[in-house]
C-alpha cells in the first residue's frame, strides 16, 4: 500500500501506531504475503515433492541463505550507532559462522546435500535460476539504496518464520526422512529468528518518528515477501507446472532424481 502524503491522511491515519499495534500490523503481512502459503511450500508440507524437485528448492535456497550475510553486513555499515552495530552483527556470525559455531550457511549445504546434491556444485552456484538470482540480488537493493529503518523492517519475516520453520522441520521428517540429519539450519534459527525479530521490531517503532515511516516500514515488510514469493513462483514454474526450466538452469535428472 503506497504511503498518502501527510495532508491526505486524516487525524486517525496519521496517529502514531504503538508498539503492539505496529508489530500486529507486521504480523498481518505475514498472514496475507508470507510464503508459507505458496503452492511450492503446501506442496513440500504435503510429501508431493519429488527428490528432484526438494534438489531444486535446496539448491536455489542456497542462493538466498549464501547472500544473507551480505544483507546483513550492508545494514550493518549503515549504522551509525555502535550499540546497533554490535547487535546486528550477531547476525552476519549467525550464518557465516566463527571459531565456535559453523554458521548457518554450512548447515544449509548439509542440507543441501542430504537432498543428493553435490556440495562443490552448490557452493558454485550453478544451475540456480535466473529468476532467484534477480528477486535475491533486488533484497540487496532494497537495504543499500532506501533508508536504515526500512531496510531493517524488510528483515522482518523473522517475526513469523519460526511457526513456518516448526512445522517445515515436522512434514519434512515425516514425509522425507531421509532429510532428518540435514535440518540443523533450522533447529538454530527456531531460537536466532525470534531474538533478531525482537530487536528489530523494538528498533523500527523506536526509530520512526511519524506514521508514514512506520508505513514505509510495513511497505518494505511487504516488499521482502514478495521477493520470496517470488523465489518459489520460479520454482514451481521450472520444475513443477508447466515445468520448464530456462537454458543452464538444474535439470532434475542430470542430478539422478
Amino acid at each position: 500500500m503506497a504511503v498518502r502524503p501527510v495532508d491526505a491522511m486524516s487525524a486517525e491515519d496519521t496517529r502514531l501506531l504503538t508498539l503492539d499495534e505496529l508489530r500486529a500490523q507486521f504480523r498481518a503481512v505475514g498472514e496475507e504475503r508470507y510464503h508459507h502459503q505458496h503452492p511450492f511450500h503446501l506442496m513440500m508440507h504435503e510429501g508431493r515433492l519429488s527428490r528432484g524437485q526438494l534438489q531444486a528448492w535446496a539448491l536455489n535456497r542456497y542462493y538466498y541463505q549464501s547472500m544473507i550475510p551480505i544483507k546483513d553486513s550492508i545494514i550493518l555499515s549503515r549504522g551509525p550507532d555502535p550499540v546497533f552495530r554490535r547487535a546486528w552483527r550477531k547476525r552476519v556470525v549467525d550464518h557465516d559462522g566463527d571459531a565456535t559455531s559453523e554458521g548457518g550457511i554450512k548447515r544449509w549445504l548439509k542440507l543441501a546435500e542430504a537432498t543428493g546434491l553435490r556440495v562443490d556444485k552448490v557452493r558454485s552456484g550453478e544451475g540456480i535460476l535466473p529468476a532467484t538470482r534477480f528477486a535475491v540480488n533486488e533484497y540487496l537493493n532494497i537495504v543499500r539504496s532506501r533508508s536504515l529503518l526500512e531496510a531493517v523492517a524488510s528483515s522482518l519475516t523473522e517475526l513469523f518464520s519460526r511457526d513456518l520453520i516448526s512445522l517445515r522441520m515436522e512434514k519434512l521428517r515425516q514425509h522425507y526422512p531421509w532429510l532428518s540429519g540435514g535440518l540443523d539450519y533450522f533447529e538454530a534459527r527456531l531460537t536466532q529468528a525470534p531474538e533478531d525479530a525482537k530487536f528489530a521490531v523494538n528498533f523500527v517503532y523506536e526509530n520512526a518518528k511519524t506514521r508514514p515511516e512506520q508505513e514505509l516500514s510495513i511497505q518494505a515488510l511487504r516488499d521482502k515477501c514478495d521477493i520470496l514469493w517470488a523465489q518459489l513462483d520460479a520454482l514451481y514454474f521450472a520444475y513443477v507446472q508447466p515445468g520448464w526450466p530456462p537454458p543452464g538452469a538444474f535439470r532434475m535428472n542430470e542430478e539422478g532424481a
